[in-house]
């Protein structure tokens, strides 16, 4: 678990990850409305080299960058069912050669891939706006190594 004083540092957690995953990675968002998921995965993709401005694709469910390998940002919280997603050809996405990072990963979970990072970003408490705790639960061997090195790299 960590735990972010501000926006920056939340911004910094998730560059700090995005510069040790490979492709095919999966990196799963949850957290209430405005606890900084977005935040997070913008870090997360800068960290993987994407130079271009970053936004929710709250309206368009996924947007796609280049960085050092293809990024998939999704965000699924607009979804009335997952079986929307397979218009987008979501599997392909899934078990592609890309990194996949999905906001609202709870609300599609019985779809996704066994394996990833689960991350739930939470707000600490009233009056500590910038505040936030970041729990983390990898799922697979490959991704315990990831944060056990992420964690590592990101003690403050």
């Amino acid at each position: 678990m960590f735990h972010s004083k501000s926006s920056e540092q939340t911004f910094f957690l998730g560059e700090a990850l995005g510069k040790l995953l490979f492709p095919g990675s999966l990196v799963y968002l949850t957290g209430e409305l405005g606890a900084g998921k977005t935040n997070f995965a913008q870090g997360l993709i800068k960290g993987l080299g994407v130079d271009e401005p970053v936004a929710s694709p709250t309206y368009t469910i996924i947007n796609e960058y280049q960085g050092r390998y293809p990024v998939y940002h999704f965000d699924v919280y607009r979804l009335n069912h997952w079986s929307e997603l397979e218009d987008l050809g979501y599997e392909e996405y899934f078990y592609g050669q890309g990194v996949v990072v999905i906001e609202w990963a709870d609300l599609i979970e019985e779809i996704l891939p066994k394996e990833g990072i689960w991350i739930r970003i939470e707000f600490v408490e009233e009056g500590r706006a910038e505040e936030r705790r970041i729990e983390v639960e990898p799922k697979g061997e490959l991704y315990e190594k990831i944060v056990e090195e992420w964690k590592k790299k990101c003690m403050f």
